[in-house]
C-alpha cells in the first residue's frame, strides 16, 4: 500500500479565478510529470495567514491529497518563481 501525502499551497490573493485555476493546473501538471496520482483536491478559499508571506496577509489556500512515486520528495524542485504561489508545504 502506498503512502498518501497531503500538500497545501497558498496563492497570492490578487489572482483572478482564471489565474488561480491556471496556477493550480501548473502544479498538478508538475506532479503528474513526477508520476504522482491525485486523490483529492479542495479549494479552501481566501484565508487570513497567521504569518504574512511576501507581505501578503491573506492567501488562497489549495489542499491536495496525492499518491507520489517513492522518489518525488527527494527530487522535488518545483520552481515557483514567476508564479503567484506564496508557499508550498
Amino acid at each position: 500500500m502506498k503512502n498518501q501525502y497531503e500538500t497545501v499551497f497558498i496563492l497570492t490573493p490578487v489572482l483572478s479565478e482564471a489565474q488561480m485555476k491556471e496556477a493550480v493546473q501548473k502544479f498538478k501538471d508538475f506532479l503528474a510529470e513526477k508520476k504522482a496520482e491525485m486523490v483529492h483536491e479542495e479549494h479552501w478559499g481566501l484565508k487570513k495567514l497567521a504569518i504574512p508571506s511576501r507581505k501578503n496577509q491573506p492567501g488562497s489556500i489549495i489542499f491536495l491529497n496525492l499518491l507520489p512515486k517513492a522518489n518525488l520528495f527527494r527530487n522535488l524542485s518545483w520552481n515557483s518563481k514567476g508564479t503567484n504561489v506564496l508557499c508550498v508545504f
